[in-house]
């Protein structure tokens, strides 16, 4: 690393520990559910106030990644350029995801702005450990959330998608209100995104309900098809 990017990263830190509040890190676990090895305790809106006069800049964002700490990996999605991010970047990333904040502040902040993104979504969405599944999920609802164009067809597609694997009791820690908040965003239709929060519900309470899990779930529709077809011509991004 050369230099002058040792000297930006060191005064990130230095930044990072002056706003840092022993109060906000004993308060992450307990209160947030944020558990992370290397943490300062740091309010949301000190770290946005730390990224906003650095940004863009996509080196600077991998050399704080790197640090492991956990605010400056959150400055680190704020600080980079979504033009300038790889599937190799993504799928690094994602192999570092330890808790539900990072996970979530990172397909928010920055990787639904990647043009491979649905493709990595979908992969992401058939992984084995919690946190990489959850990434998957999240990023589909930020481009449902975020997205133009075709954003009814997709968010079709979104909860289809989040649905399905619900119903076979293979995510941990997803959030109805994240379902809510794209049906809300996406007024044309909050029937969808109320129908596919209902049916998770009923599989999470009453579980399989002695059926093969097929019958309740949003049927797909044609309206749809523009988005699907884009979505497998994206998957050489995968």
């Amino acid at each position: 690393m050369e230099r002058g990017l040792v000297d930006r990263v060191e005064a990130v830190l230095a930044d990072l520990r002056a706003r840092s509040s022993p109060k906000v890190l004993a308060e992450m676990g307990p209160r947030y559910g944020i558990v992370t090895d290397k943490a300062m305790g740091v309010a949301m809106n000190q770290m946005q106030a730390v990224a906003r006069p650095r940004a863009p800049n996509h080196a600077l964002a991998e050399a704080l990644w790197e640090t492991g700490w956990y605010e400056a990996r959150i400055v680190a999605c704020m600080v980079d350029d979504p033009g300038a991010v790889s599937v190799a970047q993504m799928d690094r990333w994602r192999a570092d995801f330890d808790n539900w904040g990072i996970v979530d502040t990172v397909c928010f902040k920055l990787f639904d702005q990647v043009a491979c993104a649905p493709a990595v979504a979908l992969r992401w969405c058939a992984l084995n450990d919690e946190m990489g599944r959850r990434a998957g999920f999240a990023l589909l609802a930020c481009m449902a959330l975020h997205g133009k164009g075709e954003e009814a067809d997709f968010l079709l597609y979104c909860m289809r998608q989040w649905h399905e694997i619900l119903q076979k009791k293979k995510v941990l820690g997803v959030r109805q209100s994240q379902v809510r908040r794209v049906g809300k965003k996406r007024r044309p239709t909050v029937a969808a995104a109320a129908a596919a929060a209902a049916a998770t519900n009923a599989a999470q309470v009453g579980g399989d309900g002695g059926s093969d899990g097929d019958d309740d779930r949003p049927s797909p529709s044609s309206d749809r098809r523009p988005c699907v077809t884009r979505l497998r011509a994206m998957r050489t991004y995968g």
